[in-house]
């Protein structure tokens, strides 16, 4: 038996192993792009050229973008900003000799400070996506930006990569959410540069309800939430838009690059990844599944996605009215992005990360602000509101995971679950089966190995969370797991002797 068990993992792996390089050899061979509904042309020839201010190298059929755009030229920068004195601006918020930078704002604030409101930066995309073309009469955008004491130069310029990488045509307006910042003015200020509104909450709100007071005002037909500490890249908001366009029920990502908190060194992120949870809703980008991987011939081809990470998005506002907008319910941050993933796939709609939409984002190791009742509570609040509204019987699953959730209070839901019966959603079962089916093996595989090097004393069982027809028998010693799993959902572990 166990020689049948090596047998099936050695034949696995194998078959892993080349279909991997199967995949790596099909993404690198020179291939036209099949036909899609953003047409693509192709330049050829040998040597370089400068294209709109980006240094582009033709090789072999292939244009690497080296460079995104450089910063505007003095005389366009008075017309960028309008009236705001930008100098007068920054150094109203400087940090002073001796302050711990990271202390107000969870990043360096003296690099950030240095970099001033903008730079270059490196065009992170597949060299595919700099031949697609978009449709020219795409409808313009609202962008919604919320914050709470944040940095003015990071602010700034979030701000200022908006305006610098996106067709004026597509931007109606950017909308700011100043979330009760200590400092009025950290908003108010940049109300002078053209096209930028400011709206300030009375009381700290947290982003889920200074959003949606964002979108109730926004005048554009495609709402863009995006970050206070963010940069934008080059084409940015075409390919969003463009899907939504095509499909209103979309809900779409740009893959999210990593802006250092310590450096804010631009770094590119994987383009293989996807917005994937655990049963505690703890979120986690993942790889794309390998037959996904393998099904993909063309890079620029948008990734389906589980669940999004929530910081940016685009969404149609008659979509994101007709769903319920958020729960509004929900304090501060938390959670969110889980229930309205949730709510999208369910109600009939689909999220997607698109690999040809670059954003930079700075991510932090801890919340620079309060939380009135505390992070952790506010966290668990949020999330089992999220699964008791849309996780039906596999919310036991989420208290499982997440013990300290029971018993914890979460306010009413009858408005929800009226808005579920309303849309008429499908149940978590159907998101599970269709959208991720993958949970209960990485789940599974998870909860297996949490059990390593741990003293085991006669046999013990564990259930799956889908079928309810898993078993272990585990040996009465420390044990260490070798787990194969078999289609027919049993799992055969063994212990070393």
């Amino acid at each position: 038996m166990r020689r049948i068990r090596a047998n099936a993992i050695a034949i696995l792996t194998v078959a892993w192993i080349l279909g991997t390089f199967y995949y790596l050899w099909q993404d690198n061979k020179p291939q036209s792009s099949p036909s899609s509904s953003a047409s693509q042309t192709r330049g050829r020839g040998h040597g370089q050229k400068v294209v709109s201010g980006r240094l582009e190298i033709h090789r072999d059929d292939r244009t690497i973008p080296l460079i995104v755009t450089q910063p505007p030229r003095a005389e366009g920068q008075s017309q960028l900003l309008g009236g705001l004195d930008e100098k007068a601006y920054l150094a109203g918020k400087q940090l002073k000799p001796g302050d711990d930078p990271y202390r107000d704002h969870a990043f360096n604030l003296q690099e950030s400070d240095r970099l001033g409101s903008e730079r270059a930066i490196r065009d992170t995309r597949h060299y595919r996506c700099a031949s697609l073309n978009y449709d020219a009469d795409l409808p313009s955008t609202s962008i919604i930006i919320t914050f709470h004491n944040e940095a003015r130069s990071t602010l700034l310029r979030t701000i200022k990569s908006v305006l610098m990488r996106s067709p004026p045509s597509l931007i109606q307006e950017i909308i700011l959410i100043d979330d009760f910042s200590s400092d009025p003015e950290d908003c108010q200020l940049l109300s002078q540069i053209p096209k930028v509104r400011c709206l300030r909450n009375g009381r700290r709100e947290g982003l889920i309800r200074s959003r949606v007071r964002g979108a109730n005002t926004a005048s554009a037909s495609i709402l863009t939430f995006l970050d206070s500490h963010c940069e934008v890249n080059t084409d940015w908001l075409q390919p969003m838009i463009q899907r939504v366009k095509e499909d209103h029920t979309r809900v779409v990502s740009p893959i999210i690059d990593v802006i250092s908190l310590d450096n804010f060194a631009y770094l590119a992120a994987s383009a293989d990844l996807r917005g994937g949870f655990d049963w505690s809703l703890h979120f986690k980008w993942e790889q794309i599944p390998i037959e996904q991987k393998m099904a993909r011939s063309d890079p620029t081809q948008p990734i389906r996605t589980p669940v999004i990470a929530g910081g940016i998005f685009v969404m149609d506002k008659s979509w994101f009215n007709h769903l319920g907008q958020y729960d509004t319910h929900m304090d501060i941050w938390g959670g969110e992005n889980f229930e309205l993933s949730f709510r999208v796939w369910m109600c009939g709609g689909s999220l997607e990360i698109l690999p040809c939409s670059r954003v930079g984002h700075v991510f932090r190791k801890r919340h620079p602000y309060d939380f009135p009742e505390g992070n952790a509570l506010t966290y668990i609040k949020n999330t089992r509101r999220a699964a008791e509204v849309w996780m039906d019987e596999y919310k036991q699953y989420y208290y499982s995971a997440r013990p300290s959730a029971q018993g914890k209070a979460f306010g009413s839901i009858a408005d929800r679950l009226t808005l579920r019966r309303k849309l008429n959603c499908k149940p978590f079962r159907w998101y599970m089966e269709n959208v991720y089916p993958e949970l209960r093996y990485s789940t599974l595989t998870e909860l297996i190995f949490k059990a390593t090097f741990i003293p085991l004393w006669g046999s013990s069982a564990i259930t799956n969370p889908n079928t309810g027809s898993l078993s272990l028998l585990l040996s009465p010693r420390y044990c260490y797991l070798a787990l194969l799993c078999f289609s027919q959902n049993v799992c055969c572990a063994t212990s070393p002797t």
